[in-house]
């Protein structure tokens, strides 16, 4: 299994290295994560684990998720997801991980949802140069022309112009992993990662690697 961890996006702060340089971070409060179930490659034709996070109360769970959790007596999860296993990894239903799981990891992805920005223009969305300020230009934050005349009379596909910005699952690639609190279960991680504080995000062993 690529090492993997649910957890929630405390806020940035810094950190002083063995040199005296400041290192910006992003705070995750990782796991603790619980194994739900474990599915084989004979009885399902893959092997993963479904792993939850983030317990709930039975009530704000609708009767198929909770069912998941009563047939095995464990406590509900708000978040399920699924981890491929890709080794010779053993895991057991009820067994619980938390940040160490990243031990020995030096770069990370973070998988989130970016924050949402509403329907914006093409300047703010696109990164539009505009038109002139000066008056009686009538073109100063305008998309400009989007197609062609009488053929083909349409609007080609893709073409860049005002819509909704942001709310898109995002993947910041090869972020190195500052640090590893296992008694108060934060990671640190250089710079930023996509979304707002608290929001839901995926850290996992960068498939990229890097050097230490």
């Amino acid at each position: 299994m690529v090492k993997s961890i649910l957890g929630r996006k405390v806020g940035m702060t810094q950190i002083f290295d063995e040199k005296g340089r400041i290192i910006p971070v992003t705070v995750v409060s990782a796991g603790p994560c619980t194994v739900v179930q474990v599915k084989t490659v004979e009885k399902d034709g893959y092997a993963a684990i479904q792993v939850g996070y983030d317990e709930q109360k039975p009530k704000r769970l609708t009767k198929p998720v909770l069912g998941q959790f009563t047939k095995r007596k464990l406590k509900p999860h708000r978040v399920l997801r699924e981890f491929r296993l890709t080794g010779q990894e053993t895991f057991k239903e009820g067994q619980t991980f938390g940040p160490e799981i990243l031990d020995g990891v030096a770069w990370v992805d973070v998988v989130g949802v970016s924050k949402g920005k509403g329907f914006q223009g093409v300047i703010k969305r696109h990164n539009f140069s505009g038109g002139p300020n000066s008056h009686g230009s009538m073109h100063h934050r305008a998309p400009g022309s989007i197609g062609q005349s009488s053929d083909p009379s349409r609007v080609f596909k893709g073409v860049k112009m005002p819509g909704h910005m942001g709310q898109e699952r995002v993947s910041a690639l090869k972020l190195k992993l500052v640090k590893i609190d296992s008694k108060q279960k934060l990671l640190l991680i250089r710079g930023s990662i996509p979304g707002a504080n608290r929001d839901l995000v995926l850290v996992q062993e960068s498939r990229r690697g890097g050097k230490k």
